[in-house]
């Protein structure tokens, strides 16, 4: 911890400075936490640009699912029920679900996480990294009303931080 008087580089937690003996125990008293809206992470995710969901029907059957995923070379389509989300189906989700049985003849509704956290446009890019990282999640859908309109990858993320800093 640095002295406020001379500057002097003290030991954290130091009640007293050890080069002038002014009093540390204030200095050192954490400060309330600031919101982030700096330049980098503090847009809104409609600056980030991020695509159109590719979106599926509940009812279609997971082996159809599993082709058009590999046939397109998406790694993530949101389920939808009558346009509403109900659900995220990802290569993470075949491959944990259906590992070594090949793909059962179900709808995809019965392998999908459902309910999966959302985010809304006028979300920060700081929001997405975090909900990102508290969920080990590589895909957030991003909602207006219960009706998907994007979805924010970690690859989108790190594209946008990578432009940014050069």
């Amino acid at each position: 911890m640095t002295c406020p008087v001379c500057q002097w580089q003290n030991f954290e937690g130091d009640d007293l400075c050890e080069n002038c003996g002014a009093d540390l125990r204030a200095s050192d008293t954490p400060e309330p936490a600031t919101g982030f809206r700096g330049p980098l992470l503090g847009l809104h995710l409609a600056e980030l640009g991020a695509p159109s969901p590719n979106t599926v029907e509940g009812s279609v059957d997971v082996a159809d699912v599993i082709e058009r995923m590999h046939h397109e070379g998406i790694d993530c389509l949101l389920v939808t029920e009558d346009g509403r989300l109900a659900g995220i189906f990802t290569d993470r989700d075949a491959l944990v679900k259906l590992a070594g049985r090949g793909p059962d003849h179900r709808p995809v509704r019965e392998l999908m996480t459902p309910d999966p956290v959302v985010l809304r446009h006028d979300d920060t890019i700081a929001v997405a990294i975090n909900k990102m990282a508290v969920g080990g999640f590589r895909h957030v859908p991003v909602v207006e009303g219960s009706r998907p309109i994007a979805v924010v990858s970690a690859k989108d993320v790190f594209r946008h931080i990578a432009t940014r800093l050069g």
